[in-house]
């Protein structure tokens, strides 16, 4: 599946599940993960990649650099890996 499809997927339910979905397009932090989700207090930031897609070294800088001050973040390549996110 596109990577497109299925971030549209995952907002949809994310959204259906009562999360606040912003996606996020351009920042001023390149690298910054696709999917930023609050709901219930809960921040969650998401890097959507297409089925067995990994994150650029970028990515995976600003991932770790996201979980370092206390958010979490992922990389998620398929809905059942998403839904046990959410």
């Amino acid at each position: 599946m596109l990577e497109s499809k299925l971030q549209s997927k995952m907002i949809k339910l994310a959204e259906a599940s009562g999360w606040y979905v912003i996606k996020l397009i351009k920042t001023n932090k390149n690298g910054i993960p696709d999917l930023f989700m609050i709901r219930d207090g809960r921040v969650v930031f998401v890097e959507v990649k297409r089925e067995g897609g990994k994150p650029r070294p970028l990515q995976e800088y600003r991932i770790d650099e996201l979980k370092k001050v206390g958010m979490e973040a992922h990389v998620c390549d398929n809905i059942e890996t998403f839904k046990n996110i959410i």
